[in-house]
């Protein structure tokens, strides 16, 4: 069954050409999706303080006939997370001052993000992904402030199995100097979060102007760098705490290296057999 394309994917497609008033409405509409579903336009228009007009000339240019059918996808959204909401509300009732309440509360935002990501994630975007990573002459990574690690996570596994990964900006390795050599051949795989990181666009911006694939990993329709991307992935990331939760993005990208492995036409296992014996040369691994 074909999925509809996400209110919040088709926000992020025209964001940054969007009027000053018609991201105030974007806004109001990917974050409030349950006030969408269940409120009148009118009623949406007051505790929005969007006029109603604003409201409808946004579906339009959405790509939806009239701001009713915008409503009954938001309908249809929010009625395959009650669940998750539900679920999560009920948790955030119980004491602040307890760990188990804290730890409830964060695995019940991990495991929302994550049953959001699975709904929601068009398919065919992330086999074009994994397409893209499989065939590129060379892979860059790049990640800042919290995003580092997890973007070294991902060169990490992938440089079990592969050659051609390179993580940008780490380790006395400048940025620049890895995106000097970007081609039409390669791709850039960047993972950023609010607040967004300005080399991260930046980099973006340079590897289009390059002819380079840009694969974006964000977590909102009004991340800067969507405008660059040649793919990009709205990943659920929210917590009850300070920050962004990585738990559905660290989902999104094992997936990935996953299918990587899985779908090679050479023999992964090889070069991973090989690795591991290197490592065992060198005495990496602990042994009794």
């Amino acid at each position: 069954m074909k999925r509809a394309i996400s209110i919040e994917d088709r926000v992020a497609g025209c964001y940054g050409d969007l009027s000053a008033r018609l991201r105030d409405a974007a806004d109001y509409v990917v974050n409030n999706p349950v006030d969408i579903a269940t409120r009148s336009l009118r009623s949406v228009s007051a505790a929005s303080g969007v006029s109603p007009a604003t409201l409808s000339r946004l579906a339009r240019v959405l790509g939806f006939d009239s701001y009713e059918e915008l409503r009954e996808q938001s309908r249809e959204a929010v009625g395959s997370r009650v669940f998750s909401f539900s679920e999560k509300a009920a948790l955030l009732k119980a004491q602040a001052g307890s760990c188990e309440a804290m730890l409830d509360r964060q695995a019940a935002a991990c495991m929302g993000n994550i049953t959001r990501l699975v709904q929601d994630e068009n398919r065919r975007r992330l086999q074009q992904a994994v397409d893209a990573l499989e065939k590129a002459r060379n892979v860059i990574l790049f990640g800042a402030f919290g995003s580092t690690g997890i973007v070294e996570y991902m060169s990490y596994l992938a440089n079990y199995f592969a050659t051609n990964w390179t993580l940008a900006g780490r380790m006395g390795a400048s940025l620049g100097s890895a995106l000097a050599s970007l081609g039409a051949e390669d791709v850039l795989l960047i993972v950023t979060k609010a607040p967004y990181a300005r080399r991260a666009i930046v980099a973006a911006e340079t590897a289009r102007s390059r002819g380079a694939q840009t694969i974006l990993i964000t977590d909102s329709h009004a991340c800067p760098a969507i405008r660059f991307a040649t793919c990009h992935f709205i990943v659920p990331s929210d917590s009850p705490q300070f920050f962004s939760s990585y738990a559905a993005t660290l989902v999104l990208m094992e997936t990935m290296i996953a299918m990587l492995v899985a779908q090679s036409e050479r023999n992964p296992s090889l070069r991973i057999r090989e690795v591991e014996e290197s490592n065992r040369s060198l005495g990496e691994f602990w042994a009794d």
